[in-house]
């Protein structure tokens, strides 16, 4: 599947007169885009009452991107469902889990279980495919939009139920497995059968923990499966076309490891400075985090399919970039593993939500500094980038990523300030920050790719995970693992085989024989080592060396970091989570000892990013800060793009000479 396209936009040209749309594609082919993505909230343009397929307003505009040579991504329209589906099946609206229905506006008002609903979805991309599968002028499709947007609470509807019901009886085939499993004999919860059991809406008291997490689980499988309506379809209809959806990265409510499988990439959204980030929006480590961990979902590059090109905002407004500011992230964007990227959205809309979220073109038409700005970039960045497609950052430390993790840490996070994703940004933020390049890796991972791994809160037992790690450092590598480790079953209930960690206990060389939860309260580690904060294991050491005491009134000489030699490799565990000071310190120990080797050293707000190609490495250097800065890597990097003295919010790529 040859995919030669490096820019392209968001276009919605249903929302602007037809006469327009030679204006509009002519300004795209001048500022060297080269694919567009159509239709994927179109669902009443294309079929305006029931079985009723209109999609001249489709053939009205591909002649003229075909004329410039622009190719088409076809998104599925079912993230919005039409107002004549919803009026003659109320049914498929969601419920949320306090039983209200909630209506129709906005997008997302649809029971992704409901059979309706499913055959309508059906029938709607089956239409599109049959008309487009083979159209030349169509490169690929995206299905629906950014899965799981709007869905947190939803839906608690009798189709959900009973899917959930179904689900649960696949898995424990009877309902006496699943009363032992989840432990119902509290609080006289036990279930007769499937029939008894609810989804989880709101209750006097909290649910229990095991549905709960069945719950998650069952959510994010209908969304995949969902999804495959649109892949089997898609690829029946339209062969050889590339299928990918649109990702939002940390969002949670589906396990994207799972839905990136049925892609053939994954795609996703970035959006620096969101709604309404304060003060101007998410950091350069964050956002390398949240690229970086897309490139994890499939392990390869990935299109960024909704590219933030202008201030954002539905009823409030974010702050307006900076000069510069929208060439360098899209230039980060690319550093990080992005192939292609597509800016939303072309023109402002003047109706709708949306009319504040700000595309490249204004609400005028009238091309201004944000096309000049683009345009420049696009024509500087796009004669190097075939020479990087398909290469990633050649990682040596990597951070374990479970979905499940979360969601146990969600229905029970301890600590209310605790947050799996906050903990894992830190510890990338901890490396970044040395240039030290960072894959997101999931469980099934080859773990022997990478030298250090660090394995954030693995509260649950998921199977064979912690046979594996131990194999792992045998074999000579290097992990790190925290606190509200080995806690857990499976099936979300408590351990009881073994003192905590758990099934870690011999690789860690320690023993956890009580804790402390840190609510509004933190540890000093040393005069001027850092602080502990969330939590703290009162670690009892059986092979391990011990490192860092706290000082203070409370946990006064207890150590906050252990190391045990296991058999090749190195096994870290610490006793809290520690602030930046802290985390520093530790991640120069883990560095040194698994013997990870920085990109380079810059000045504070210059990021450094590598995509290792197959003949050359390639080097991005970015300045984040308002000031002028100067990088001059050593002789081994030829020069470009840009030079050493970066302006402000200015870039440089070299290439290496020697590989």
């Amino acid at each position: 599947m040859n995919i030669n396209f490096k820019f392209g936009v968001d276009y919605y040209p249903e929302h602007w007169p037809q006469d327009r749309q030679e204006t509009d594609i002519v300004l795209m082919k001048k500022m060297g885009l080269q694919v567009v993505r159509l239709a994927e909230f179109s669902w009443h343009k294309m079929e305006p009452s029931e079985g009723v397929f209109d999609f001249d307003w489709l053939e009205q505009v591909l002649p003229l991107l075909d004329k410039y040579d622009i190719k088409v991504v076809l998104g599925t329209p079912t993230a919005a469902p039409p107002a004549w589906l919803v009026e003659k099946h109320p049914d498929i609206l969601p419920v949320d889990s306090r039983g209200r229905v909630r209506g129709f506006g906005g997008r997302h008002h649809d029971c992704q279980s409901n059979p309706v609903y499913r055959d309508y979805v059906y029938k709607i991309v089956t239409a599109m495919t049959e008309r487009f599968g083979t159209d030349p002028r169509i490169a690929g499709w995206q299905t629906d939009n950014e899965f799981g947007n709007s869905h947190e609470d939803f839906c608690h509807c009798s189709h959900c139920r009973n899917a959930f019901q179904s689900w649960l009886r696949v898995k424990y085939c009877s309902v006496d497995k699943l009363n032992e499993t989840w432990g119902t004999y509290f609080w006289s919860q036990t279930y007769d059968h499937f029939e008894q059991i609810p989804t989880p809406k709101l209750s006097p008291n909290s649910h229990n923990p095991s549905l709960l997490l069945d719950w998650k689980r069952f959510r994010s499988d209908l969304i995949v499966d969902f999804q495959k309506i649109h892949t089997d379809i898609i690829r029946k209809n339209s062969p050889g076309k590339f299928i990918t959806h649109n990702f939002m990265s940390f969002f949670n409510v589906a396990d994207y490891f799972d839905l990136a499988r049925d892609l053939d990439f994954v795609s996703h959204d970035q959006y620096i400075t969101g709604y309404w980030i304060d003060p101007e929006g998410m950091s350069p480590a964050e956002l390398g985090a949240v690229l970086d961990h897309t490139a994890g979902f499939k392990n390869k590059p990935f299109w960024v399919m909704e590219q933030q090109a202008g201030q954002t905002g539905w009823e409030t407004m974010g702050r307006t970039p900076k000069k510069g500011q929208l060439a360098l992230w899209a230039f980060q964007s690319i550093a990080h593993g992005a192939d292609t990227v597509l800016f939303f959205r072309w023109r402002t809309c003047t109706v709708g939500t949306e009319q504040y979220w700000h595309g490249i073109l204004p609400h005028n038409g009238v091309p201004g500094r944000r096309y000049d700005e683009l345009a420049a970039f696009i024509k500087e960045i796009s004669p190097f980038m075939p020479d990087f497609e398909g290469a990633l950052n050649g990682a040596e430390a990597a951070i374990l990523h479970s979905y499940e993790q979360n969601w146990a840490l969600e229905i029970q996070p301890h600590n209310s300030d605790l947050d799996y994703m906050e903990i894992s940004t830190d510890f990338y933020e901890a490396l970044h920050e040395r240039n030290i390049p960072v894959s997101f890796i999931p469980s099934d991972a080859d773990f022997s790719a990478f030298k250090l791994i660090i394995a954030p809160l693995m509260f649950l037992d998921l199977s064979g995970v912690a046979e594996k790690l131990d194999m792992y450092v045998k074999e000579g590598g290097h992990v790190v693992l925290t606190p509200r480790t080995g806690v857990k079953t499976y099936n979300n209930t408590v351990q009881t085989g073994a003192p905590l960690p758990g099934p870690y206990k011999e690789m860690l060389g320690l023993e956890i024989l009580d804790y402390d939860c840190l609510r509004d309260a933190l540890v000093d580690i040393g005069s001027k080592d850092g602080k502990g904060k969330y939590w703290w294991d009162e670690i009892t050491a059986v092979s391990a060396d011990v490192y860092l005491p706290a000082e203070g009134k409370e946990h006064t000489g207890e150590p906050s970091i252990a190391k045990n030699r296991y058999g090749n490799g190195l096994a870290w565990y610490m006793a809290t989570f520690p602030d930046k000071e802290l985390l520093r310190r530790m991640t120069g120990m883990w560095i040194d000892e698994a013997g990870l080797t920085p990109l380079d050293t810059t000045p504070e707000g210059v990021e450094l990013v590598r995509r290792r190609a197959t003949d050359s490495d390639y080097l991005f250097v970015l300045n984040h800060t308002e000031n002028n800065q100067k990088y001059r890597p050593d002789g081994s990097w030829e020069n470009l793009i840009g030079s050493y003295k970066l302006p402000p919010f200015g870039f440089a790529l070299y290439k290496s000479i020697d590989c």
